[in-house]
């Protein structure tokens, strides 16, 4: 399953699978490659069948694509993006029929692989097609804040990740940093951590190394620790990558840190 990763979004995509009734905090859209699938909201009765949806964050909900290829995006609902995409709904979910979904997902191929460099561009339309043009220009990224990305992107990943000791790393008071850092961004400095510490454990299960290594790799105490934050923010578990390792890839949002 090839992914890729933004500091505050995660595409994948690869085969439908079936969940019982949970909720994650990151929104998701999942969109059949073909035919459809079946999901029940928490305040539903019965299920419904569609060609894709859109799921907001915390909603309850169960999915069944199993027998049909999708396409998955995550995106941190703190973010820009995730704050225009929570926007456009109007209700808890966003159903899409066959017609909206071949629309969508017109820019890749309808079977077999999807080129890596295909998804990131992919991401960006989706989008804007799902939320509307941002009102807001590119944001000017603060050289303390550039400083700072570069360190946290660093190889082994920095163990002190307190306020304070980012802070210092990029020459700001701790406020000052808070505010920049959103600024540049578009991510809050919490939620990007975050996602930037998933990243690298997905990174990391990717190249065949086990839970508990990729827990230590990227800074979660353990594999219990990774497991639980990935069941809260995606409604899987690092396992489900795992057994798809052989397919998965990496990649960064640009404008990047350099």
């Amino acid at each position: 399953m090839p992914l890729v990763v933004w500091p505050a979004a995660l595409a994948m995509w690869g085969p439908g699978d079936m969940s019982s009734k949970h909720a994650h905090h990151a929104m998701h859209l999942m969109l059949c490659r073909t035919g459809t699938l079946s999901i029940r909201v928490d305040s539903a009765r019965k299920d419904t069948r569609a060609a894709g949806v859109l799921v907001g964050p915390d909603v309850p909900h169960a999915l069944d694509a199993r027998g049909t290829e999708v396409v998955l995006l995550f995106v941190e609902p703190e973010s820009h993006d995730g704050l225009r995409l929570r926007a456009s709904l109007t209700e808890s979910v966003r159903l899409f029929d066959e017609a909206a979904r071949d629309d969508l997902l017109a820019s890749l191929p309808r079977a077999g692989p999807i080129p890596h460099a295909d998804i990131g561009p992919w991401m960006e339309s989706t989008l804007e097609a799902l939320a509307g043009p941002s009102t807001t220009s590119a944001p000017r990224m603060h050289p303390r804040v550039r400083k700072l990305l570069r360190h946290l992107r660093a190889d082994p990943a920095p163990e002190d990740t307190s306020l304070e000791a980012l802070a210092e790393v990029a020459g700001l008071s701790s406020g000052r940093l808070m505010h920049a850092f959103t600024e540049s961004t578009g991510v809050p400095l919490r939620p990007y951590l975050l996602w930037l510490r998933l990243q690298r454990a997905a990174g990391a299960i990717a190249s065949g190394r086990t839970a508990g290594e990729a827990a230590h790799a990227a800074g979660f105490s353990d594999s219990a620790h990774l497991t639980r934050t990935f069941r809260r923010m995606f409604g899987t578990t690092p396992s489900f990558l795992q057994r798809r390792s052989q397919f998965v890839q990496a990649q960064a949002r640009a404008p990047d840190a350099s």
